[in-house]
């Protein structure tokens, strides 16, 4: 389970370009929740996100992981617990190293690394099967220096890379945002499928309303700061394209747009 209680955050604080962002927020992720989020930009979605990660630190307010307080925990402690995806298919990676060396790298997360080799030879055989999985022929180029791969290749492999270690919650933050239409269907069922095989926690920002209406088993709209829409089960089932531009347009009007 994830918490975020009571959460207030505040931009440019005590300067005439002061903004509360969160006021008293709160949001919770039960335990195998597969959570789709959108809304527009400055709605506080990817701030929610780097409070979970702890790239970002509220001002006040509690954040709880498995009901233990982690608001003090630095950002490399949580992601012992947590794999994340970024938007930019080249911060997931290392474009100077190989495929073997990263997936290498990404396998040791948490570990002493020592004076050791940095990859391990007897592992090649157990990281072509895993890149077979992916369907894109990156298990026959373990030697080639992940900046040549393609956006897709790179976002697919740092997929991968989050989740290599034992990790129960899973954050993508707009990971099919910069892929063409077609690789953004393969990294999302790809997506989907690593969530349910490893029975995952998951939360998901995106722009794409398709995807929000097809995939996970809730959907939360933010505006301003605050859950506007929190829909799941079988009303989430029932989801239409159409329901959430209609609640957007609604927004929208309120807001003088």
């Amino acid at each position: 389970m994830l918490a975020l209680k009571h959460i207030y955050k505040y931009y440019n604080p005590g300067t005439v370009n002061e903004m509360c962002l969160f006021e008293d927020f709160n949001f919770t992720v039960q335990k195998g929740e597969f959570v789709s989020v959108v809304g527009s930009n400055g709605s506080g979605k990817t701030s929610m996100l780097n409070l979970i990660c702890g790239s970002m630190e509220p001002d006040k307010g509690e954040i709880l992981m498995n009901q233990k307080p982690i608001t003090q925990v630095k950002e490399y402690q949580r992601l012992a617990s947590i794999g994340r995806v970024y938007q930019n298919p080249a911060l997931g990676t290392c474009p100077d190293m190989t495929i073997l060396e990263n997936l290498s790298m990404a396998e040791q997360k948490g570990k002493c690394f020592g004076l050791q080799r940095g990859t391990n030879k007897k592992r090649i055989p157990q990281y072509r099967e895993m890149l077979a999985q992916l369907g894109l022929g990156l298990e026959d180029k373990l030697q080639v220096k992940v900046g040549v791969l393609s956006g897709g290749q790179r976002q697919a492999l740092s997929l991968l890379m989050s989740v290599m270690t034992p990790v129960e919650f899973l954050i993508l933050d707009e990971h099919t945002a910069a892929l063409d239409p077609k690789t953004a269907d393969v990294i999302m069922q790809l997506t989907d499928r690593i969530i349910k095989e490893k029975k995952l926690t998951a939360v998901m920002v995106t722009h794409n309303l398709r995807y929000a209406a097809q995939y996970g088993n809730r959907l939360v709209m933010m505006h301003q700061g605050k859950a506007v829409m929190d829909i799941k089960g079988e009303e989430k089932k029932r989801i239409k394209i159409e329901d959430i531009l209609e609640k957007f347009n609604e927004i929208s009007i309120e807001c003088g747009n």
